[in-house]
């Protein structure tokens, strides 16, 4: 029999903030994480401003051991492990105290790299003879695997471990993965999520194709510009983003608090063909996505109030509209509030759809729709497909029973999930 599928804990590291409390008032105030940096500044980036999540040192050691701490040099798996072990409280759950590990309980927490600070430092070291003084958690650190192996160790988990990795689309990958997993009774329960290193050894490759905005270096809160006329490319950000996944049937055995429901969704990938690219989606291919993603989930377009998009305030924001009206065949006022947090947290890459599924869990569960700032001026591509009143520039306060949350990422790959409010 097939399980119904719920959302028990959230936690979250995003440059607009470091748990769930400061993180939720960011998303209600549209406040900005987006500062300039001037490590990009000093290495001569064309862009300037990025969102980096602000890590107070002091707390890790409330979920790092001193040994760990020690040259310890993977921002990545530190965000990871934070919005985990958040995720894992705030679903009302302990790390496993037994012998044998927790064997209904497994980790999908996905990255795009890991470690590539120690990475860079291991490099030097090599490089001048010093192989023997990598330290004993090098590989640990930069193993693709690395954070789902630091949760998996800190929780005692001994259902499925493991990390996926597919670009933007890494964290809606990871939270369907563990929505098939306990649907079909193999787990009670998942810490679905992802995470992204930050810095200039990450960024450097967009600023050198020159998607990133470099036109704002002087106002670094309105760099990110989803959907307006004026955006000139994304903002390099980064954090994790992290959610507990569980069976309907263990959440209420356990009393637990239930975000919300979900549904269904869709993966998929457009070949690189039908005008899709390495870094450009084949529409036919996201139009698809969305259309099963619904079929699978038992609604209909109509059902839809809110969409969190995947909007990098590139030129492909109109294409990305255009294939969302097109698939629910809803244009003009009849389309759902849509909204970008990547206006107020930058491009978080591997962590982006992870973080945004945080979001948007919140603002169906809270039924607010939170502020996209810096669009007054809408791109008239978007206007013509859609009603600027979609698209809120403050705050919402308005039910919201159905979200979708759509993600898109290099490679020609796509992702659709449904949430729903919980009802018995």
């Amino acid at each position: 029999m097939e399980r119904r599928v719920v959302i028990t804990g959230l936690g979250v590291v995003a440059p607009n903030g470091i748990g769930l409390d400061d993180f939720r008032s960011a998303l209600k105030e549209g406040r900005s994480g987006i500062q300039f940096d001037q490590q990009l500044a000093d290495l001569q980036f064309s862009c300037q401003v990025s969102g980096t999540p602000p890590i107070d040192k002091e707390n890790l050691q409330d979920y790092f051991t001193d040994l760990e701490l020690r040259n310890f040099n993977s921002t990545g798996i530190m965000y990871g492990v934070l919005a985990g072990l958040d995720a894992w409280k705030d679903a009302g759950l302990e790390p496993s105290t037994d012998e044998n590990p927790d064997w209904d309980s497994g980790t999908i927490f996905g990255a795009g790299t890991s470690g590539i600070e120690k990475f860079r430092e291991s490099i030097y070291k090599i490089d001048a003879l010093q192989t023997r003084r990598l330290g004993s958690t090098a590989v640990s650190q930069t193993m693709n695997s690395g954070i789902s192996a630091y949760l998996g160790g800190k929780l005692g988990l001994g259902n499925q471990v493991t990390t996926n990795s597919s670009a933007c689309t890494t964290g809606t990958e990871s939270i369907l993965m563990a929505f098939d997993r306990i649907k079909a009774g193999k787990a009670k329960r998942i810490l679905a999520g992802s995470t992204s290193d930050s810095g200039p050894y990450i960024w450097a490759g967009f600023d050198a194709i020159k998607v990133c905005n470099y036109k704002s270096n002087d106002h670094p809160q309105k760099a990110s510009r989803p959907m307006s006329a004026s955006a000139a490319g994304f903002v390099p950000g980064s954090g994790a983003g992290a959610l507990v996944i569980e069976d309907l049937e263990s959440a209420l055995a356990r009393n637990a608090k239930i975000y919300c429901e979900i549904l269904g969704g869709n993966l998929n990938s457009g070949g690189q063909r039908g005008g899709g690219s390495m870094t450009a989606p084949n529409s036919t291919a996201v139009q698809k996505c969305v259309k099963d993603a619904i079929l699978e989930s038992g609604i209909e377009a109509k059902d839809i109030d809110y969409i969190s998009g995947h909007l990098t305030a590139t030129a492909k924001d109109s294409t990305e509209i255009k294939n969302l009206a097109e698939s629910l065949n809803r244009f003009g006022k009849d389309f759902p509030y849509i909204n970008s947090l990547k206006s107020l947290t930058g491009h978080c890459l591997s962590a982006a759809a992870s973080v945004e599924c945080v979001a948007a869990v919140l603002q169906l569960s809270e039924n607010f729709v939170a502020p996209n700032i810096n669009c007054d001026d809408l791109h008239p591509e978007i206007q013509e497909l859609i009603s600027a009143d979609c698209i809120p520039h403050q705050i919402v306060e308005t039910p919201i029973n159905i979200a979708a949350k759509v993600s898109f990422g290099f490679g020609d790959v796509n992702g659709c999930i449904i949430f729903k409010k919980y009802s018995n």
